[in-house]
């Protein structure tokens, strides 16, 4: 079996906000990476205003308002916040 290997550098953040529903993060090879918002429920629930206030480091992100870390390895692997429900799954 065969696994993809990626150079550390080219998984910096360059970029990243929030929308509504989604996470935006562009990567320094160009690459935009897009995860459900609902996926981390802290910052689901924050005012716009604080989910766009994001700090970047080499291999994350931060929300220094919220004191939220994520790191791009963990997006690219589909980790959620244990107990984090899809909107249709969370109002039943």
């Amino acid at each position: 079996m065969n696994t993809l290997e990626i150079e550390h550098d080219l998984l910096e953040p360059v970029s990243a906000y929030c929308t509504d529903a989604s996470l935006v993060v562009e990567l320094a090879d160009g690459a935009m990476l897009v995860t459900p918002l609902w996926w981390y429920p802290p910052l689901l629930s924050a005012r716009p205003e604080e989910r766009n206030q994001i700090e970047l480091s080499p291999y994350g992100l931060h929300w220094p308002d919220l004191d939220e870390d994520l790191s791009v390895e963990g997006m690219l692997k589909g980790k959620k916040y244990p107990g984090a429900k899809p909107p249709a799954e969370a109002a039943e």
